[in-house]
């Protein structure tokens, strides 16, 4: 069998024998950063739009399926919409929210934990939903964050093509600079709809991924935090 040029990794390591489709179906990622083109902001968004609504149209004339349908004819324009200024907003800098911070006045020095904060992402080997929910955890250095903030980060770094592990990683560090500490946590539990509604189709399996820093590498820690997600 034929098999696809061999994707290399930044670590210069081939993965032996795996194709690029095999890969796609593998949580492979290969930086914190989300791959990006240099030139990514050199058109505006609705440039992009525009552009995406052409492509996506010649997209569905090539499925087969009838573009002068009025059910079908707005399609492409509503996708377009949809990828730039909703569920892929993520990837342009400039819809990253604005964060105060605020003098710790309470003296509270424990861990702050906001739990089940619901996320839609993308998987960006197939683009099709992950759905899941992010627990984040800090303990304030001498600043605390509105509780809003860690929803707008989790959802900030969510609409984006992803792979559940760097946006684990990428919610994490951006909370650590954020917020001046190491003390962070952040546990994401998600479906992937790649694995449930295509490939091995899957439908009960879901994917744990976590992010420990600071004192949240000590196990008492992490039991304390495991604790308050059980209640």
């Amino acid at each position: 069998m034929n098999k696809e040029k061999l994707v290399t990794p930044t670590n210069g390591h081939k993965l032996n024998g795996f194709s690029i489709e095999d890969i796609g179906d593998d949580h492979l990622f290969t930086s914190l950063e989300t791959p990006m083109k240099k030139d990514a902001f050199k058109i505006s968004d609705e440039e992009k739009k525009e552009r995406i609504s052409i492509l996506f149209e010649e997209i569905m004339d090539v499925l087969g399926l009838d573009l002068t349908d009025d059910s079908l004819k707005g399609t492409p324009k509503r996708v377009a919409k949809m990828y730039v200024e909703e569920i892929f907003s993520g990837l342009n800098p400039a819809n990253k929210p604005e964060i105060a911070l605020f003098d710790n006045k309470y003296q509270y020095n424990q861990m702050l934990v906001e739990k089940d904060i619901t996320f839609y992402s993308n998987c960006e080997h197939h683009f099709v939903p992950i759905i899941g929910k992010a627990h984040v955890a800090y303990i304030s250095s001498g600043k605390v964050i509105g509780l809003s903030k860690l929803n707008r980060i989790v959802q900030y770094y969510a609409k984006r093509p992803q792979v559940q592990e760097r946006l684990t990683n990428q919610i994490g560090e951006d909370l650590k600079q954020i917020l001046n500490t190491e003390d962070v946590a952040v546990i994401i539990d998600a479906k992937h709809l790649c694995v449930s509604s295509r490939g091995v189709k899957d439908d009960t399996s879901a994917t744990v991924t976590t992010f420990y820093s600071g004192q949240f590498t000590n196990p008492q820690k992490i039991s304390e935090l495991q604790n308050y997600l059980k209640q």
